[in-house]
């Protein structure tokens, strides 16, 4: 009984290297010392009442960007460990499956557990505030969508220790990712942990599109919305398409594994092409998903810090939106070589080529709207202009490997690895960080340090050109991706090692952001207006942090940037307005969603270990829960007038 339970035990946790248990010794660290903090401070009622239970849009928002950063903490981390492997081969440092694990785990958190949170996160902070709105169109299922991806990416990253990191690769293409190559819970892991939080992201697709065709404040017509808000509509569109393609791809390749279906097995009558057609089906136009938010902070950044009214604002919308739509017709590039024909190969490479014409628009847009303004070198606006050479060198680029014939030369080479990275931290998480600075007041009533903010600003862009440039070249000189040691005196180790060099430039640039917030925390300059950047969207005109009910009085829209001619008018009165308030209805808490996702992580985690009684206990419990919500009808009030004269007189609001 004692010899199987240590066999049990030894194949359940993972074992036998150094940063295994390191990692080990620091998650218990970690729990031990928040468990230790909040008992001491006695902050369990709180926790529970404030965070885990809430529905509020801002607050949810936060938790979104707080996970997501702990994310690109642990991503970047792979990131290091790839790139040492590869600057010193010789080393060892790692192993050809630990290497094959890390390149894994860090794509798929990168994608959808760093750059996906932190999107919804703007969404959750920023669109109902644009809007005029005091939430979301669906409370209780925004709380439900971001605790399903916490408990999701919470079993995916459980793999590092426990059963075995997946190893197929970011996109678990079969027969990689069956049974035969993968027989671990890894692979199981990998599919459950983005099933669980891939529902999440649909609902906030759905929610969000409710929230701005529903929502908007009185006179707000849809082409009197702000940049952002659009790109968010845009992006929902993608989603609510896109995501549900992912939910029945990995459903079909758990099918695979678990009933031995055959449906991507050549040998069985499958197709593995089958499966990769369907994961590109969702895989590209998720890149789409991810930079369209980020293209609608650029354009609030640039129109505010250039003190000009955004430049072509119609032309601005027309192209997300047709973004929105090729988005669905470029798939097919990802596997130019693998034999489609020639007529499918053309059409392909013409739509990959027509959708980088509305990005061009936008770029021409941005410098239009900068030519003449009055431009602030802000934090926000330094991230806003690294964003337009670094995206114009990815586009580029990006038309190269569209052409189906260069595509057979640079396909599956170090250029498409630059490519794609140039494209993704270039345009996404510039435009996040962007976005980060420039709402942080917003969110947490204090600005971040300038000087820290410039170090860096400038060691991520300077480490980011050293790390990725080299590898165009290493691309054309026929170093391959996916692989993980090479002769040095091939001529790759010297790029190899300049481009780690620059990998550790963006970590230190990391370290530098987290030194911000921390020094913001206690020294940041308050924000005691609402409006430090003088703004032009509604978000402005409410104190930083905004109240849990955001505005008092809901406004009334007359145009484009409606703050910005607010304050206009304002200037043009003599008297003081005084303002009428009425109670204000607000859904209430519920811990429902949390307990829920608790037992989605429960079913996730049984499906992963093929251990089906858990399974069927978890969906019981979430069975459960939706029974529970049903009869949950007490679940708004009414905050009264004196309470809301209160909290305005508190920030010098009533006048």
């Amino acid at each position: 009984m004692l010899d199987k339970l240590k066999d049990f035990l030894s194949h359940f946790f993972v074992t036998g290297e150094p940063m295994i248990y390191g990692a080990d010794v620091a998650i218990l660290l970690t729990l031990a010392g928040i468990i230790f903090v909040l008992t001491y401070l006695k902050k369990w009622k709180w926790l529970w009442r404030e965070w885990l239970t809430t529905v509020d849009h801002k607050k949810i928002g936060i938790m979104y960007m707080l996970s997501s950063l702990l994310m690109l903490f642990r991503g970047g981390v792979d990131a290091l460990l790839m790139r040492m492997q590869l600057a010193f081969p010789q080393w060892h440092f790692l192993d050809s499956n630990h290497y094959n694990e890390i390149f894994t785990t860090h794509g798929t958190i990168m994608i959808l557990f760093m750059a996906m949170p932190l999107m919804f996160a703007f969404f959750n902070i920023v669109v109902p505030l644009q809007i005029g709105a005091r939430d979301v169109a669906y409370p209780f299922l925004n709380a439900v969508s971001f605790w399903l991806f916490f408990f999701g990416a919470m079993l995916f990253n459980l793999s590092f220790v426990i059963g075995g990191s997946p190893d197929a690769g970011w996109l678990s293409y079969p027969p990689l990712s069956g049974m035969q190559f993968s027989p671990g819970p890894g692979q199981d892991f990998y599919i459950w942990g983005i099933q669980i939080s891939g529902i999440g992201s649909l609902a906030s697709g759905i929610n969000f599109i409710m929230t701005i065709l529903k929502m908007r404040a009185p006179g707000m017509k849809l082409m009197h919305m702000p940049l952002f808000t659009w790109s968010v509509l845009a992006s929902c569109i993608i989603i609510i398409f896109a995501f549900p393609v992912l939910t029945v791809t990995l459903a079909l390749l758990f099918i695979d594994r678990f009933f031995d279906g055959h449906l991507f097995t050549m040998t069985g009558g499958g197709n593995p092409m089958m499966y990769i057609n369907l994961i590109w089906m969702w895989g590209h136009p998720e890149v789409y998903i991810v930079v369209l938010p980020a293209f609608g902070i650029f354009s609030e950044i640039v129109a505010t810090f250039s003190q000009k009214k955004i430049f072509g604002y119609k032309s601005m919308v027309f192209s997300m939106m047709i973004i929105s739509v090729l988005s669905y017709f470029t798939w097919v590039h990802h596997f130019f070589t693998m034999g489609a024909g020639a007529n499918v190969n053309v059409f392909f490479a013409i739509t990959t080529m027509a959708i980088g014409i509305p990005t061009g628009v936008k770029v021409f847009n941005w410098l239009f709207t900068m030519f003449r303004g009055r431009i602030q070198m802000t934090q926000p606006m330094l991230w806003t202009i690294a964003f337009i050479p670094c995206f114009v060198v990815g586009g580029a680029t990006g038309v190269m490997l569209s052409a189906a014939p260069a595509d057979y030369q640079y396909h599956n080479s170090y250029f498409l690895v630059a490519h794609f990275h140039q494209v993704l931290i270039g345009g996404v998480v510039f435009g996040f960080f962007a976005g980060l600075y420039y709402w942080w007041p917003k969110m947490f009533g204090f600005k971040l340090d300038d000087r820290l903010g410039k170090w860096a600003f400038w060691t991520w862009n300077i480490g980011f050109y050293v790390c990725f440039m080299p590898q165009y070249a290493l691309g054309f000189m026929g170093m391959t991706r996916r692989i993980y040691t090479y002769d040095f005196d091939m001529g790759w180790g010297p790029l190899n090692v300049i481009s780690t060099v620059g990998a550790f430039f963006m970590g230190i640039g990391f370290i530098f952001q987290a030194w911000q917030i921390l020094h913001g925390i206690k020294y940041g300059e308050r924000d005691v207006t609402g409006d430090p950047w003088n703004g032009r969207t509604l978000e402005w005109s409410i104190p930083s942090p905004p109240p849990h009910y955001n505005f008092a009085v809901i406004p009334t829209v007359t145009g484009q940037d409606a703050w910005w001619t607010i304050k206009k008018e304002r200037k043009k009165k003599k008297a003081k307005e005084t303002a009428t308030f009425s109670p204000i209805h607000m859904p209430k808490n519920s811990g429902i969603p949390f307990i829920m996702s608790v037992f989605w992580f429960i079913a996730g985690f049984g499906l992963t270990f093929h251990w089906v009684w858990m399974a069927i206990f978890g969906l019981t419990g979430v069975g459960a829960c939706l029974l529970a919500r049903s009869f949950q009808y007490n679940s708004d009030y009414y905050i009264p007038v004196d309470e809301i004269r209160h909290t305005e007189d508190s920030v010098g609001r009533v006048g």
